[in-house]
């Protein structure tokens, strides 16, 4: 028996569900509220807006609990999903004077994270620096399966639009 797993990847029916499951959020202001308040992974695992995504996404594949957290716990903390740059991009770019919105001393300091916990928190702040408009399918995608490769990724992305950040 073959375990499939969860790929958000752009349009996948992955991504599909945790969009409604986000926009969902707007409506059910408390659960966003109550997600917003945790500052622990454990503390969204005890939400029921969690579980509730959890159950929609355990449909397309295996579901790792604690990168799923991770997932919601960020995303709620989401205002605005933009298309386009991925959240690495979206990083190096955006300031009125053409400077990178998360200097590069926080960006390689975000890449050194290696435990979902210190991701939580550190990823709770360059989503506040980015004003609460990111790439959700990015996001989602890069956080869940944080590893060597994303982070790789993530700095071809970064220092892709903005290479004279230090």
């Amino acid at each position: 028996m073959s375990t499939s797993y969860l790929k958000f990847e752009h349009d996948s029916p992955e991504t599909l569900a945790l969009s409604r499951w986000w926009l969902a959020l707007n409506d059910n202001r408390g659960d966003r509220a109550e997600l917003r308040r945790c500052s622990t992974l454990a503390e969204v695992a005890f939400t029921s807006a969690y579980h509730r995504l959890r159950l929609d996404l355990i449909k397309f594949g295996a579901v790792n609990a604690d990168s799923l957290a991770l997932v919601a716990g960020l995303a709620a903390r989401v205002k605005s999903s933009i298309a386009g740059n991925t959240l690495a991009e979206q990083m190096a770019t955006g300031k009125a004077d053409g400077s990178a919105r998360v200097s590069g001393l926080r960006f390689r300091r975000l890449l050194k994270v290696k435990e979902r916990e210190d991701l939580f928190t550190a990823m709770g702040r360059v989503i506040a620096l980015l004003g609460g408009a990111v790439n959700l399918q990015s996001l989602a995608d890069s956080v869940y399966y944080w590893n060597d490769r994303t982070r790789k990724q993530w700095a071809f992305e970064y220092y892709t639009k903005s290479p004279s950040e230090q």
